[in-house]
């Protein structure tokens, strides 16, 4: 007697997840994974959790773990509508990995979270050959992650990444914010573009198709597309290469969403105001177009967009040019951007 359904029978391939998807789309990103490896990682990608040997940090006075998470936000609509998926990833790690950094830690391991309406395992793999990229640049192991099929939930095309970090640092090298003084001086760390906040904003601004994206703009020297794509910068590098020339750096502030004025304050402690000077650095193209396409006061730019500068350090006068060097010789661009004064605690911008 044969048994009722099982030709047409239901089966999870049919309600829409393809398992056999997942475990091409887990082998094509194994490559990738490979780079990023550190010799505290103990065995293979595809066990139920990453395993991370400790035994580095027991050597440590008082570690402090530290942890972050974040996504692209809307920034991988772009992806999507250009379709180019390798270097969203980068911004993924950046997100998480530069709020560490900015807390005086190194990052040690990340994992990443794909959700999707289909699994299209070549996309995936070129979505992980971002995120691979991003830990290289972070010296970050790419321990795990989870690639999951939302079929009816989310378009096929679409997806949606995020991920977290995890790094440690000794507690008495944390950065606080508690040494800051009148007579620091602020360094700026130059960004890539508009990096992955106010792009809801972006998006209200220039339209978000194909042709639009692909237009060449003069003053940006590229298509809209690739300007707004540059992939978010990565500073845990220059804020290493700081710490190694012997300099303390009082506090620290990656310009996420909220632009200048919600995120130095969160460096600032009571009594203190930081003074940035508007003209000290290049604003980036981009940032002007936005300005002059979507009519946006200069406020609400400020308020909206990193204008430019990914990560702000706060040290001592006398260790401005050492920490100048230090940010060049990783390979970053500083600038004097302005100081600390003693004040109501804020941010001026002059």
């Amino acid at each position: 007697m044969e048994i009722a359904g099982k030709e047409t029978g239901m089966d999870y391939k049919k309600a829409g997840v393809d398992i056999e998807a997942g475990y091409k789309s887990v082998e094509l990103m194994k490559e990738h994974v490979k780079r990023t490896m550190r010799a505290e990682v103990l065995g293979g990608l595809g066990g139920f959790s990453g395993a991370f040997s400790l035994a580095k940090i027991k050597e440590m006075e008082e570690p402090v773990l530290l942890s972050g998470t974040d996504g692209c936000g809307t920034k991988v609509k772009l992806a999507f509508i250009m379709d180019k998926h390798d270097t969203i990833g980068i911004d993924a790690v950046a997100m998480c990995v530069n709020d560490i950094a900015c807390a005086g830690g190194e990052p040690l391991f990340f994992l990443d979270y794909i959700a999707c309406g289909k699994n299209y395992p070549e996309k995936i793999a070129s979505i992980v050959s971002g995120v691979a990229e991003g830990c290289v640049q972070a010296e970050a192991a790419l321990v795990g992650g989870e690639t999951a099929e939302h079929p009816g939930l989310m378009p096929e095309d679409d997806y949606d990444l995020a991920g977290f970090a995890v790094g440690v640092c000794e507690k008495k090298e944390l950065i606080t914010g508690e040494y800051l003084k009148d007579g620091d001086v602020l360094i700026g760390m130059a960004s890539t573009g508009v990096h992955s906040n106010g792009f809801s904003l972006v998006r209200k601004v220039f339209e978000m198709t194909e042709e639009s994206l692909n237009t060449y703009y003069e003053e940006l020297g590229k298509t809209l597309g690739e300007a707004l794509l540059a992939p978010t910068r990565i500073y845990v590098k220059a804020l290493k290469s700081v710490k190694n020339a012997g300099v303390t750096v009082n506090a620290c502030s990656h310009i996420t969403g909220g632009g200048f004025y919600e995120n130095v304050p969160r460096m600032l402690k009571d009594g203190v105001r930081a003074v940035i000077e508007k003209d000290s650095y290049p604003v980036p193209p981009i940032f002007k177009l936005l300005a002059k396409k979507g009519d946006i006061a200069e406020q609400m730019m400020y308020n909206t967009f990193n204008m430019g500068i990914g990560m702000i350090i706060a040290v001592d006068a006398g260790d401005a040019d050492k920490t100048m060097e230090a940010v060049r010789a990783a390979g970053d661009t500083p600038y004097v951007i302005g100081r600390i004064e003693a004040g109501e605690k804020g941010v001026t911008l002059c």
